[in-house]
């Protein structure tokens, strides 16, 4: 048998000892774990509108779903243009005028906006409205009178969808 050297078996003890510790995968696990629940809460397939808590919005059993447009809330106390207050309900129904000079004006300045990000410039606009169940035809009136002096032309009405019953 062949005398090794001590600086020979210094050097493989060193070696031996010095392989480092394994990889710790308990905190990537926890890491990636985050990931994938906030990547799941976080992807939707379908649009979801914006909701008011002082809003109820009728139901119905339409299967179609809504697009992605501009969002005109009407609360009983006010309306709200992208989550924006636009004009008050009780001053509205005061007044015997159809359009209403506010929710004119910022429709006009979503609009501009709007065509400044696109390239191709539509002559007819989408807005989607959610309406408390509970407003008066008036009221709806005037908006839509709004709206189309505005030219806002495609008009959706949001709602809760309903299950269909099983016959």
């Amino acid at each position: 048998m062949k005398q090794v050297s001590r600086r020979v078996r210094r050097m493989e003890r060193h070696h031996r000892m010095g392989k480092g510790s394994p990889l710790n995968l308990v905190s990537l696990m926890d890491i990636f774990t985050i990931l994938v629940f906030f990547l799941l809460v976080n992807s939707s397939s379908t649009p979801q509108l914006p909701s008011q808590k002082d809003l109820a919005l009728p139901k119905s059993t339409a299967q179609k779903v809504p697009e992605d447009t501009l969002v005109l809330a009407i609360t009983p106390q006010s309306i709200l243009l992208q989550g924006r207050e636009v004009a008050n309900v009780q001053e509205l129904m005061a007044t015997k005028d159809d359009i209403i000079p506010p929710l004119k004006q910022a429709l006009e300045n979503q609009r501009d906006n709007r065509q400044l990000r696109r390239a191709e410039t539509d002559t007819e606009e989408a807005i989607t409205i959610l309406g408390d169940e509970n407003i008066s035809y008036a009221l709806l009136h005037k908006i839509l009178a709004t709206c189309q002096q505005a030219n806002y032309t495609k008009i959706a009405f949001a709602a809760h969808q309903m299950a269909k019953p099983k016959n």
